[in-house]
């Protein structure tokens, strides 16, 4: 063979995809995605959700082209997965939250999680929710100061998040906030998480335009309904509990990761069935009140062996036919 086209091959493991699909499109229609929930949240906590969302992807877009300049790698900062953790990241905190240690956790997602690893399609597992964890075990008392909504109608600075109230006087229907009050976002907690029905429009459109899957999503969500519907033996409390915390932004803009996250169909529905037990497992026997974060890391360490064991299923389905 001639050495020219010998040393062009390249051949790699399948699935073999032909589509006009790159990084860059797909980092672009996720931030696109994201936008319902960021307007949502400066028009609930105000301009300053605006500012901590532009600084954490400024940041994390420098961080990552100041490794590669200082490593002398091919820049890759033009394929938006920099700029979608900074935002990812600005999502997971409360509006309060200081600009400095923002940051802080910005490095830590690029350089440690993603860099140190070589970089995207590397890092074994998300860089905003192993970031977000570093800050909470980093900055616990202001990772979990929530400010009051600005249209909570009341003088408090800062209040407690749904899932705080239950943890501390169980669920007592007239000290927490209505299903539709939680769908439009005005209790307590991270800029990005609060708006369910922003996360939802914005998860359909990823679905429609086929950039995830909707197995992972479904398969969180509906695990997290069904162990609070059978715990609690009420259907309000189970919706409840679905649109509380993190479950819309994890289960939609997280746990779809494509690096950390299954391959095939089965895969997926283990991984987000996973991520639902181990949350509901978190929030109704652990110490802490909000568990999705915590079950997202411990699936990415598991993602390896579910391909595994999905690639192994996948192909004996395949022998039988």
């Amino acid at each position: 063979m001639d050495k020219k086209f010998h040393t062009n091959l390249i051949v790699s493991s399948a699935p073999h995809i032909v589509t006009d699909q790159d990084t860059t499109r797909l980092m672009g229609t996720v931030l696109l995605a994201l936008l319902p929930a960021l307007i949502a949240s400066i028009y609930i906590f105000g301009f300053r959700v605006l500012l901590l969302s532009l600084v954490s992807v400024i940041a994390c877009v420098a961080f990552e082209y100041i490794w590669n300049a200082a490593l002398k790698k091919t820049q890759t900062v033009g394929d938006l997965s920099a700029a979608l953790t900074g935002l990812l990241l600005a999502m997971n905190v409360p509006s309060s939250f200081p600009i400095w240690q923002l940051i802080l956790g910005d490095c830590f997602a690029i350089i440690v999680v993603k860099a140190l690893y070589g970089g995207l399609g590397r890092n074994f597992v998300n860089p905003a929710i192993t970031a977000r964890i570093f800050m909470f075990i980093s900055f616990a008392s202001n990772m979990s100061t929530w400010p009051t909504t600005r249209l909570a109608g009341t003088d408090a600075v800062t209040g407690a998040t749904p899932l705080a109230i239950i943890g501390e006087g169980g669920f007592d229907q007239s000290a927490l906030p209505s299903l539709s009050q939680m769908f439009l976002g005005f209790r307590g907690g991270a800029c990005g998480e609060v708006c369910a029905i922003a996360l939802i429009i914005g998860g359909l459109f990823l679905i429609i335009k086929k950039v995830i899957s909707p197995v992972i999503p479904c398969a969180f969500i509906g695990t997290v309904f069904v162990i609070a519907l059978i715990a609690t033996g009420s259907v309000y409390q189970a919706v409840f509990h679905c649109l509380a915390g993190g479950v819309m932004l994890g289960a939609f803009f997280m746990a779809t990761d494509y690096v950390t996250s299954p391959k095939l169909p089965f895969g997926q529905l283990i991984f987000g069935i996973g991520c639902g037990v181990i949350t509901m497992g978190i929030r109704f026997l652990g110490s802490y009140p909000e568990g999705v974060s915590f079950s997202i890391l411990f699936m990415n360490i598991c993602t390896p062996l579910i391909n595994r064991w999905s690639y192994k299923v996948y192909l004996k389905k395949g022998g039988k036919k």
